[in-house]
């Protein structure tokens, strides 16, 4: 018989960048086999954990941030617990040369790139009339320019005439409007319509590209910055329709799915991984403004 809760029960996680101690195949063991990706930001969060999953099901990954040191650890982790290749590699989202290098050396490792998930992102919680031009140019150069950077240098070295899947890791701050991320709304509403244009276009390369939309994630450096102290205990989460937080593991097992076979004729869409938070989300003056001025 069935657990009666496993509609809607979150899977075993951990909150820090450490991979899981034990793990639970629901998808076959090898559906990612001889399969290689490419995961900007997976030294930590939600890029970490996506790439253990994908490692645990046969894909072999590269890990690529600014932070050399963070990476080669994680990349040793995740070896050491799924037994696949993991490449640290350097670079700079915002930096088309470096990106350029990052992919090359990639190539020479692994001789492809099957699938590509754009996780590298920044954000903060600020006011729009706190909001320095800079600090807005800033989150808009990593997460909408540092997506279409890296999809167009992977799309020429390697998925224009292979194919592959692309994944665009967004968020759903802009679908109604929400106080202090003006910013990063606007950044990952911009890679919303990029993932709608890029399916249309590189389509008929047999390269999908979908995007995912993370709600509050327990365990990631964006869950503690973003949700304060305070809310932690209140009614924050009995607003959220499956009355809690989401994990790592949730958001790495959909794009697990979309990377799959089973997702071959999805493309150009977003998947909403939010427990349905967007829709009855408060906008909650009182609690925020404790950590940010107006």
């Amino acid at each position: 018989m069935a657990h009666a809760g496993f509609a809607c029960e979150a899977p075993p996680d951990v909150d820090t960048d450490d991979c899981l101690p034990e793990y639970s195949y629901i998808f076959q063991p090898d559906i990612l086999k001889g399969k290689v990706a490419f995961v900007t930001g997976g030294g930590s969060g939600i890029g970490f954990r996506i790439t253990e999953i994908l490692m645990r099901h046969g894909c072999q990954c590269v890990i690529a941030s600014r932070n050399l040191e963070r990476l080669t650890e994680a990349a040793k982790k995740l070896s050491a617990a799924t037994g696949q290749r993991c490449l640290p590699i350097s670079l700079d989202v915002r930096q088309p040369q470096s990106i350029s290098a990052a992919v090359d050396e990639a190539l020479r490792e692994f001789e492809k790139i099957d699938i590509l998930v754009n996780n590298a992102a920044g954000n903060f919680l600020c006011p729009a009339s706190s909001l320095s031009f800079n600090g807005y140019k800033t989150v808009i150069e990593i997460d909408t320019l540092g997506t279409f950077n890296v999809s167009k240098v992977l799309y020429e070295k390697y998925l224009r005439e292979n194919g592959g899947v692309i994944v665009n890791i967004t968020a759903t701050l802009s679908y109604r409007g929400q106080v202090f991320q003006m910013h990063a709304g606007t950044a990952k509403a911009a890679v919303e319509a990029m993932t709608k244009h890029l399916a249309v276009e590189w389509g008929p390369q047999r390269i999908r590209v979908i995007s995912v939309a993370p709600g509050p994630i327990s365990g990631t450096e964006g869950y503690r910055r973003l949700v304060p102290p305070n809310l932690e205990s209140s009614h924050y989460f009995q607003n959220i329709p499956l009355q809690r937080t989401g994990n790592k593991t949730e958001i790495a097992q959909s794009v697990l799915y979309l990377v799959s076979p089973l997702a071959s004729y999805v493309t150009g869409t977003t998947l909403v991984v939010d427990g349905g938070q967007w829709m009855t989300l408060e906008n909650s003056f009182p609690s925020l403004l404790g950590i940010a001025k107006l």
